[in-house]
């Protein structure tokens, strides 16, 4: 496990304190450094004018009275604002309290004037419940402030498991959080509402992680390892990729999926469908082969060519029973399998006949690829936040569900899980989840574990739009942008100590 990746539920990092306190480290060694790293932190990107506390009731408010304390010691001006009354701190953040020598008015809206930064030290990221009332008045007139606001751990109103707005919620342009980032920190809106984030070690040791067990981690090239060509390998040892193609007015969205396979290192990339389509098709391909293929039976017959490993089916697949029967085809056969787009939505009026036939696929992984309408028309809407939908869909269906969107989920059904956060904006556009799906399917006919391949092919997908850098991109460019983001990860020839978080799951 690599632990900087790590990502903690609210109930995981509050199990991170206690077990770091069980150790022997006291609690308050702990709330002052998390208070003094945030003081830090103002006094360095905010050096000058006044600073206004707001402090809560519980362990964020105490953060709060310790920043005070130390930016009053640095020589700031700082003034001190509770919500609540002050007879309900207790513990730490009662004691932090007691040795802040400044006076503590109440927080109110009418009480903001004046400061030239706010930090928010009045909810914890565990927050359950709405926001409403005199807090919700509060944060509101916060938001209204046209000064710089720094929210410690996450924003007052983010839930920090799921990202969401509970009711009303802080717009800060810095968050500093402890220890570990928690998932609201990347899952949207609350990443949008989190600003910058600073990650500060207030001395809980890595070791908690061991007895913790967490099983989330945010993606990045750390947590996989990428195909290496060695020097006595070819194209038949690289992978053949068979994507099926659309019809003859529909072809483009497979031929972005193919050559993204290609280009991504799979050895040989083959488009399979109707011979009028392939007609289309060979007006603009090269590298890429061209096979007929006449309905499901005359597809099984193809798939039994062993050096074939790998399928996309989906992209501008057309809906109904052939693209079905299709998908069942590839299902009973001996490769891997990317779903996507049609491949999905053909099975919304009856799921389970998809589910049941990639649960009978041990030997190979099945990656779907939905993203939130396809993912609703298959699953359902389902109840939790964006993690939790994936990692609910992944264990009914069998497959790894990467649910799409700039706050990717990559859940296998065992629960284990990645959220990717460097997917631009741009990468919003028409055919861009084709070349998605032609990137994982790339890198699993080159023999990557299912989800490795399917994280990684969301990190390359990301770092593509990033390349790109501005406006004006299609799906198009992508693919030509895919070596470079290779070649920044040193993909062919570096050799990497990578250790995956959930360890070897030969059946993903």
């Amino acid at each position: 496990m690599h632990p900087a990746s790590v990502l903690l539920t609210p109930a995981e990092m509050g199990r991170a304190d206690a077990l770091a306190v069980a150790s022997g480290i006291q609690s308050f060694k702990l709330m002052e450094a998390a208070g003094n790293a945030v003081a830090e932190l103002v006094a360095e990107r905010y050096p000058d004018g006044q600073v206004l506390i707001l402090c809560g009731p519980g362990n964020n408010g105490g953060d709060g009275f310790v920043a005070a304390k130390k930016l009053k010691e640095l020589g700031r001006e700082v003034r001190v604002a509770l919500f609540g009354d002050r007879e309900r701190l207790t513990g730490d953040a009662a004691f932090f309290a007691d040795l802040w020598n400044g006076p503590i008015q109440a927080a109110r809206p009418d009480g903001l004037r004046g400061a030239k930064l706010v930090v928010d030290a009045l909810l914890g990221a565990g927050l359950d419940r709405d926001i409403e009332g005199g807090l919700a008045e509060l944060i509101e007139a916060v938001n209204g402030l046209r000064v710089p606001i720094v929210a410690v751990d996450v924003p007052s109103g983010i839930d920090g498991s799921s990202g969401q707005v509970r009711g009303v919620a802080i717009k800060a342009d810095l968050s500093v959080t402890f220890f570990r980032l928690k998932p609201g920190h990347l899952l949207l809106p609350g990443r949008q509402q989190c600003g910058e984030v600073v990650l500060a070690e207030i001395g809980i040791p890595d070791s908690v992680l061991g007895e913790i067990r967490p099983n989330l981690n945010r993606n990045n090239p750390d947590l996989w390892q990428l195909p290496r060509l060695e020097a006595e390998g070819h194209k038949f040892t690289r992978g053949h990729c068979v994507v099926m193609s659309g019809g003859p007015l529909q072809t483009g969205a497979s031929r972005m999926t193919a050559t993204a396979a290609l280009r991504t290192g799979a050895g040989l990339v083959t488009l399979a469908g109707a011979h009028s389509s392939l007609l289309i098709q060979a007006n603009h391909v090269t590298a890429i082969m061209l096979k007929p293929v006449d309905g499901a039976a005359s597809l099984q017959l193809l798939l039994r060519d062993q050096r074939i490993n790998t399928v996309v089916i989906g992209p501008a697949a057309g809906l109904g029973d052939a693209t079905k029967a299709n998908v069942l085809a590839v299902l009973s056969s001996q490769v891997a399998a990317v779903l996507d787009a049609d491949a999905l939505t053909s099975f919304k009026d009856s799921p389970e006949a998809l589910f049941s036939a990639i649960k009978a696929k041990s030997e190979r992984p099945v990656v779907m690829t939905p993203h939130e309408g396809e993912f609703e028309r298959l699953f359902g809407k389902g109840d939790g936040s964006k993690l939790d939908r994936a990692r609910s869909a992944a264990l009914r269906s069998g497959a790894i569900v990467v649910l799409k969107g700039s706050d990717t989920v990559v859940a296998a059904p065992d629960g284990h899980a990645v959220i990717n956060d460097n997917a631009p904006a741009i990468l919003g556009t028409a055919g861009s989840g084709d070349v998605l799906a032609g990137i994982i399917a790339g890198l699993l006919a080159q023999g990557m574990k299912g989800f490795d391949a399917a994280s990684a092919g969301v990190w390359i997908h990301g770092e593509t739009g990033n390349l790109w850098g501005g406006s004006g991109l299609i799906a198009e460019d992508l693919p030509g942008l895919i070596p470079d983001v290779l070649r920044e990860l040193g993909a062919w020839g570096a050799t990497r100590n990578r250790h995956h978080p959930g360890g070897s799951r030969d059946s993903y």
